[in-house]
């Protein structure tokens, strides 16, 4: 950073703007250092090299990564367990390390994230970096509405303090206060999940609130689900608060978020600098092609307390490598289509909820709200998607059903029964929504 103007387009301008060329070569020097540091700090990674027969010293490209060895969730939560309280993944010793985030524990084990103070510095000013690609100023105020217990989105909030934002720390407050603080300090930018967001301006306006003229809100970035990167769902979001909604992405084993979208939004720009992304197919391990869908692997480049060396994040993506229009050229996230873990197969067909909620959000009958349900009847899977209609609509259900499932077959190849419920049927989630309900548990025992 060379000026402290409001009117600058970019938080660091030589970094965010350099060619493809010069960006790899950042990558491979930052890559071949780092994973000299895994292999000499970390006994963990010190074995799994030695057991591949790979060396830090054979990487002369950055395509040589894929010489070495995966590591996923399951090998973050036994090397903890074999060595606690922190595995022996760990690269540093525990008097360089200054804070830990942990994961929800949802998927088993919580598995601490460990950082250096360098560690944490480069962090937040990513953060601000990102939240200044998405238009936010000094002269803004920020309300922070994501959790901080443990929550590895919580000190992203130092991201907007070191932009020059005033910044509210809120958490997650019941929705009537948090609502205050919104009215009452004029907050123009908030972060949350994109399910609290529209859940928060249901609430709002079921409260007397004018979401325009009531409060300030004029910037909502949103992360933790998909529903930030469909369209449909950005644009009910953006339609319902009147504010315009930027979408993000992070992960508790790295740091808060690692790519984010700028005022183009044309998909995410990534953490190149702090991140190297490799997409492969999930059953082969071997990369596809620029643009198609894979799951994400993940090496970490400058963070030093628990390097990750081709972790495997269970997401489905797909990323646009040409510059965007802001300027920028790093490489960006189309959003996450799914996860291995949520992804189901109906009829030989993959479907993520994330397709599903593409087609709900696009009928304006609908309330958006969606659930999907799957059964297996007589050794048969039947997928049924839960969907509500709008107060005030007089019509036939059956005729929104049939629509639904039209839209549904066309875009994703699969069948399913619709039924359109009354509205506020459906549970609302106020952090993560939970979309699926696979009833199949235990039927072939």
């Amino acid at each position: 950073m060379t000026t402290t103007s409001d009117e600058r387009p970019y938080w660091d301008a030589k970094l965010e703007t350099q060619s493809r060329a010069d960006w790899d070569a950042l990558k491979l020097s930052l890559l071949q250092k780092h994973v000299a540091h895994a292999y000499a700090g970390s006994p963990a990674y010190r074995a799994a090299f030695d057991a591949a027969k790979v060396s830090p010293d054979q990487i002369k490209s950055l395509d040589d990564i894929r010489r070495f060895p995966f590591i996923d969730k399951r090998t973050l939560r036994d090397r903890q367990l074999a060595v606690p309280p922190f595995g022996d993944l760990v690269a540093v010793p525990e008097r360089d390390i200054v804070y830990i985030s942990a994961s929800s524990g949802s998927t088993g084990v919580p598995t601490a994230s460990p950082f250096t103070q360098s560690d944490f510095d480069g962090w937040i000013d990513y953060e601000a970096r990102q939240f200044w690609s998405s238009g936010m100023r000094p002269s803004d105020r920020y309300v922070h509405s994501l959790n901080f217990s443990l929550f590895i989105g919580g000190p992203c909030v130092l991201g907007a303090q070191k932009l020059g934002a005033l910044t509210i720390h809120a958490g997650t407050i019941p929705s009537d206060r948090l609502l205050q603080i919104l009215r009452q300090f004029q907050a123009t930018v908030i972060w949350t999940t994109p399910s609290y967001a529209w859940y928060l301006g249901e609430t709002a306006i079921k409260e007397g609130y004018d979401l325009r003229k009531d409060l300030a809100v004029r910037r909502i970035f949103v992360a933790g689900e998909p529903g930030g990167s469909i369209p449909e769902t950005r644009g009910r979001i953006e339609q319902l608060w009147g504010a315009s909604v930027y979408d993000y992405y992070g992960l508790s084993d790295i740091f808060g978020s690692c790519a984010g979208m700028c005022e183009q939004k044309e998909g995410l720009h990534w953490a190149e600098d702090h991140i190297l992304v490799e997409v492969i197919d999930p059953d082969s391990g071997e990369p596809v092609k620029p643009g198609d869908r894979g799951e994400m692997v993940l090496t970490t480049l400058q963070k030093t307390a628990r390097p990750m060396i081709r972790f495997r994040t269970g997401d489905i993506v797909s990323f646009n490598p040409e510059p965007c229009r802001c300027g920028r050229t790093a490489i960006r996230l189309n959003g996450v289509h799914g996860r291995r873990d949520d992804m189901l197969i109906i009829k030989g067909v993959n479907l993520f909820p994330s397709d599903v909620e593409a087609v709900a959000r696009q009928d304006h009958e609908l309330t958006g709200e969606y659930r999907l349900v799957v059964d297996r009847i007589n050794h048969l899977d039947r997928l049924t998607v839960e969907v509500e209609h709008i107060h005030g609509y007089n019509g036939e259900t059956h005729t929104l059903a049939d629509r639904f499932e039209r839209k549904l077959k066309a875009i994703t190849g699969v069948s399913a029964a619709v039924s359109v419920l009354k509205p506020d049927t459906l549970p609302r989630a106020t952090h993560k929504a939970k979309r699926v309900e696979d009833r199949r548990s235990g039927v072939w025992s």
